[in-house]
């Protein structure tokens, strides 16, 4: 999929790519503080990266959640960190009108994993002619995401890549069965997302939880099976985060990990 990309950094460095940035944009100054330090942790160690940011969240689990600081005045945060620090930059759309309204300010549209099977989705972000990613649904097998896959291809889009976030375990948890990234690999690139496979669904406090504690474990796994690229939601205090604090990587703890995934690719190739 980064081969589509004309702005993204070290495509040939034979690294993961990176997809990291908070889980929602909840200010310009924020976003653009995250995508600096980002930026400059993965130039030093040759990783392609990809500013992730959502300019709404759909799947709240109250109607009091937040969800966005507006539309479209998230979307143009994201469109500055882009011409800002000329990167590649991704949202999660979840309506049909939303494709080629984010289309306008960003590289790559994700399809969020409940949505993965709407094909009138699917196919209005791949009509737009972005890469479009899809988020695997907790409720699919791996080898069910070729489906997905073949309906952006079919509608005359072949960028796309599969995003893993683990499946649903019971009724509060998510595990992630490593042998679907070779599967998947099959049909498109798979990224590993490994902080929402950490979340804790479906808390009775109305809550989603989360295991960052273990955002380590998966990630070096993840790579260590060969996934493409990495998705990882960092804050700079995920405590005091308008959304997903829960399973969030400090930012202060990003850089130290990616040295050690470095190193695992390394080792692999």
């Amino acid at each position: 999929m980064i081969q589509h990309l004309n702005n993204i950094r070290h495509q040939n460095s034979r690294n993961f790519f990176l997809i990291a940035g908070p889980c929602i944009i909840e200010g310009e100054d924020m976003a653009l503080r995250i995508a600096e330090k980002v930026l400059n942790m993965t130039d030093r160690l040759q990783i392609p990266f990809i500013f992730k940011g959502s300019f709404k969240k759909a799947n709240r689990s109250r109607v009091d959640s937040f969800t966005t600081i507006g539309e479209e005045k998230s979307l143009e945060i994201l469109k500055k960190v882009g011409d800002t620090f000329n990167i590649p930059t991704t949202t999660d759309i979840h309506e049909n009108e939303h494709a080629a309204l984010a289309a306008q300010f960003v590289d790559i549209l994700q399809i969020p994993a409940f949505l993965v099977r709407q094909t009138d989705l699917l196919v209005a972000a791949a009509k737009t002619g972005k890469s479009v990613t899809l988020k695997k649904g907790q409720f699919l097998s791996p080898e069910s995401m070729k489906f997905a896959v073949e309906k952006v291809k079919d509608s005359g889009n072949d960028k796309t890549a599969i995003i893993e976030r683990g499946n649903s375990f019971g009724y509060t948890d998510l595990i992630v069965d490593f042998r679907g990234i070779p599967t998947m690999q099959q049909f498109a690139p798979v990224i590993l997302d490994v902080t929402h496979s950490l979340q804790q669904p479906n808390q009775s406090s109305g809550v989603t939880g989360g295991r960052p504690d273990l955002i380590e474990t998966i990630a070096k796994a993840g790579i260590a099976v060969g996934a493409d690229g990495l998705f990882i939601e960092t804050h700079e205090d995920p405590a005091c985060a308008l959304s997903d604090g829960a399973n969030m990587l400090k930012l202060d703890q990003l850089e130290s990990l990616l040295q050690k995934l470095t190193r695992i690719r390394e080792a692999i190739l």
